[in-house]
């Protein structure tokens, strides 16, 4: 009896037939041969349709991407994962097709914007300077824009955050909602608009141009930018670390300084950062507003100023070879001072993010 009960439990415990969980799959770097083949399809049609656009080319190229990458994933695979990966196609696609025209941008900045920019166009303005001639420099609207840039930073986060801070910690009721309400109209208002808005100022009190009223116009258009970004960056803190802080009997205003605020101070200058490149780059403000200038005035309380935006379309405007140059190197000076400000924003919010 016990022998035969040893000679079945082998046959009990030996395992049946294995089936193979392995399934053909594409390589690795099938994506990269889908999209060579994409591009060359895409180039062939191209020029034998006799299309002049590269446009063409390329939204055809991505096209042929997607409908390839999911028809060889249906033929290998599986269906499961032909939708995966057509899914993952159309990313691509999409991430592709707005990085493009910003590379674009940013290299025929680069190749015209660099005939002009030297040491001499950066310390130098246009005083007496033709338009149409070559020389002249962009200092005096490196000035302007800084301060005026500057002083609407100094106006408008403050402003920006303490709203910020009492929407979500403070804000109930009728109040709270018709402060929310007022921040997303000005979020979509139009920089002609606060700027028409202090001409009407400027003229009832019978005011001058200055770059502080350029500033005014400008930290119209970023508070509300401010505003939304802190506002988001604040609701993100756990509540469990205001909880923590009041239950050891810390006012909430110190929670509040101390607590919530150093633990979103990464997102809320991203969002600081935002508002600036978004106001860096406006024109009509500074048009109404500050009136533009030749010389440099360093004193932004006082009398017309230029600015890296005002400068360009003053320069496109001349309408001669060497405007347009001075136009595109102030361009590419603007981008650096975008990026610039990024870069240095991120170091404070990296030194400033509390330590885990």
């Amino acid at each position: 009896m016990s022998q035969t009960a040893i000679r079945e439990t082998p046959s009990h415990a030996a395992p049946g037939p294995r089936r193979s969980l392995s399934t053909r799959s594409l390589p690795k770097w099938a994506p990269l041969g889908f999209a060579a083949v994409s591009v060359l399809l895409g180039v062939g049609l191209g020029v034998v349709a006799g299309w002049e656009s590269r446009i063409q080319w390329g939204l055809v190229s991505a096209l042929f991407f997607v409908v390839i990458s999911y028809t060889v994933t249906s033929a290998v695979e599986n269906r499961r994962q032909a939708k995966d990966r057509l899914a993952t196609s159309i990313v691509w696609v999409c991430f592709v097709l707005a990085v493009v025209p910003l590379f674009s941008l940013i290299g025929v900045t680069v190749s015209r914007g660099w005939k002009a920019l030297d040491g001499y166009f950066l310390t130098h303005s246009m005083a007496g300077v033709p338009g149409f001639e070559a020389g002249g420099g962009v200092y005096h609207a490196i000035i302007g824009t800084l301060e005026q840039v500057g002083l609407a930073t100094l106006v408008s986060v403050p402003i920006g955050l303490l709203t910020a801070v009492y929407l979500v910690e403070y804000g109930k009721g009728a109040l709270a909602k018709a402060v929310t309400f007022f921040v997303d109209v000005m979020t979509g208002i139009p920089s002609i608009v606060a700027g028409l808005f202090l001409l009407s100022i400027m003229l009832m009190f019978k005011l001058q141009p200055s770059g502080l009223m350029g500033a005014l116009a400008l930290a119209i258009l970023m508070i509300p930018v401010v505003v939304r970004s802190t506002e988001e960056m604040l609701k993100l803190v756990p509540n469990e670390l205001r909880e923590a802080s009041l239950a050891l009997g810390v006012p909430k205003w110190r929670t509040i300084m101390k607590v919530v605020i150093p633990t979103a101070l990464g997102g809320i200058t991203t969002g600081v950062m935002l508002a600036i490149a978004r106001i860096a780059g406006e024109t009509a403000p500074i048009m109404l507003l500050v009136f533009g200038s030749q010389l440099i005035n360093t004193n932004p309380f006082e009398g017309a100023q230029s600015s890296l935006p005002f400068y360009i379309w003053e320069q496109y405007r001349v309408g001669s070879e060497a405007s347009y140059d001075r136009a595109w190197a102030a361009a590419l000076v603007l981008i650096a001072f975008v990026m610039i400000l990024n870069l240095v924003a991120r170091g404070i919010a990296r030194w400033k993010a509390p330590k885990h």
